[in-house]
């Protein structure tokens, strides 16, 4: 099973345009087709942003989305608690993004950040746009 990190601006847009270019992510997952990992702090950036008033306005996200989102990755994600750190993102808000993928073993992480896309690779994990890691499931 492929593991992988998706990074939370891919799980907004994806829940904000399920038929845009990144919604096959949040499907694929429904379907089982990878394994999420995340982590909590991950998980507490996605409800964070989630629940601004700009974000939940703006793009009409209602309370049940964003709860229907959190279960399907507690449903078919894994869990992972970071023990190692890294310093190796320009962003360094970035880091934990790396440090969840090598708690979980995830094989890839998924973004369009360039502060981390630039990284290509870090250790085993391929750094991905969300248009290469839909190519690859």
């Amino acid at each position: 099973m492929i593991k992988a990190v998706v990074d939370i601006n891919i799980l907004i847009r994806a829940l904000i345009k399920p038929q845009g270019s990144v919604g096959p992510i949040i499907t694929r997952l429904r379907h089982g087709m990878y394994t999420l990992v995340y982590s909590p702090p991950l998980l507490d950036e996605l409800t964070a942003k989630l629940s601004l008033p700009r974000i939940r306005v703006k793009y009409q996200v209602e309370l049940e989305a964003i709860e229907a989102l959190v279960a399907l990755m507690i449903l078919r994600g894994q869990r992972v608690m970071p023990t190692r750190r890294v310093k190796v993102c320009r962003d360094p808000d970035d880091n934990v993004v790396i440090e969840t993928a090598l708690a979980g073993e995830a094989g890839y992480i998924v973004t369009g950040d360039d502060d981390l896309l630039v990284l290509k690779r870090y250790d085993s994990v391929r750094i991905v746009t969300p248009r290469v890691f839909l190519s690859v499931l």
